[in-house]
């Protein structure tokens, strides 16, 4: 009897312990975060989403153009002098007010970490804010990332080149009406000191649209594109969709409106920052303890309830 005892015992302690090793290598083997995306967030504006704060003074080399009259962090951002279809002088910001002269990136054959850490010119190192880990995400997403809009927007009219809005809109409601409102006004965008509505954005700028519908936005959290397992086309798509939704800034601002185009609020996932890290790890470990102790319960109830039965029929 007392060895029908020790075994009982000793089964839920030692399943515990197996469930403890299977949670710990399975949580050792998830995969990284995507570094294409995370270099592509780092390429919108790698300061938020790092949480760092916005460097102060303008970039070392926005002084060698003279057309772009933007200051601040605005010119830290690669997409400002790179733009968002990645091709620069060349490109979307060959002209206009986000000109500035600078080559694009698509295609580029570079060494991309080491241009970063100021290779080819010392006034375009970032190694002050930018770790190896962040230098090699930027360089993963500019040599697999990129995409050459020109085959899906009219570089003139800027509307969708064989873009699908009802498919579209059947993606935009399942996946972003809900911040976004069916009409895409229930959150207003701050743009260099204009209202805009989702539809606004989508006509004014369709190569930003894109980035970030794959990508996501730099410091905030909402579904991604890439992450839905959506294709070019389906983003495309979405897009056409949203250029026939209402452009106009009647609606209400909303106390939670962003600059540059970046109003999109935290939706989901786990808190944002080290201490949101640190509590997603604790709840994780409490969620996991939780069943396991619940498990081993179970398991000890079982054990007495066995006992008894054998020492019942004794």
């Amino acid at each position: 009897m007392r060895n029908s005892l020790r075994f009982f015992f000793s089964v839920p302690l030692v399943l515990l312990w197996l469930s403890v090793s299977v949670v710990s290598a399975l949580g050792n083997s998830l995969p990284a975060a995507d570094d294409v995306t995370r270099g592509a967030l780092l390429y919108d504006k790698w300061y938020a989403a790092l949480g760092q704060p916005a460097p102060e003074g303008d970039m070392p080399l926005w002084s060698a153009q003279t057309t772009n009259t933007r200051s601040g962090p605005d010119t830290w951002r690669c997409v400002e002098c790179h733009g968002w279809d990645y091709k620069g002088k060349d490109g979307a910001y060959g002209s206009g007010s986000h000109y500035t002269g600078f080559p694009g990136v698509f295609g580029t054959q570079a060494d991309v970490v080491a241009v970063l850490k100021g290779a080819t010119d010392p006034g375009h190192d970032f190694s002050a804010y930018l770790d190896e880990t962040s230098m090699k995400q930027v360089a993963a997403f500019l040599q697999s990332g990129l995409i050459d809009d020109s085959e899906y927007i009219d570089t003139v009219t800027l509307k969708t080149k064989g873009g699908d809005p009802a498919k579209g809109k059947t993606l935009y409601e399942a996946n972003c009406a809900s911040c976004h409102g069916l009409d895409g006004a229930k959150i207003i965008f701050r743009t260099e000191g204009i209202n805009e509505t989702l539809g606004a954005v989508a006509n004014r700028d369709p190569y930003r649209f894109l980035h970030r519908t794959r990508f996501g936005v730099a410091g905030t959290q909402m579904p991604i594109g890439r992450d839905l397992g959506w294709t070019p086309k389906d983003g495309v798509d979405v897009l056409a969709y949203v250029q026939s939704l209402p452009t106009g800034s009647e609606a209400q601002q909303p106390s939670n409106v962003g600059q540059d185009s970046g109003a999109s609020p935290q939706v989901g996932g786990p808190p944002a920052g080290v201490a949101g890290g640190i509590l997603t790890g604790i709840l994780a470990f409490l969620g996991t303890f939780g069943v396991s102790a619940f498990f081993l319960f179970g398991l000890v109830v079982l054990g007495f309830l066995v006992v008894w039965a054998l020492r019942s029929r004794k």
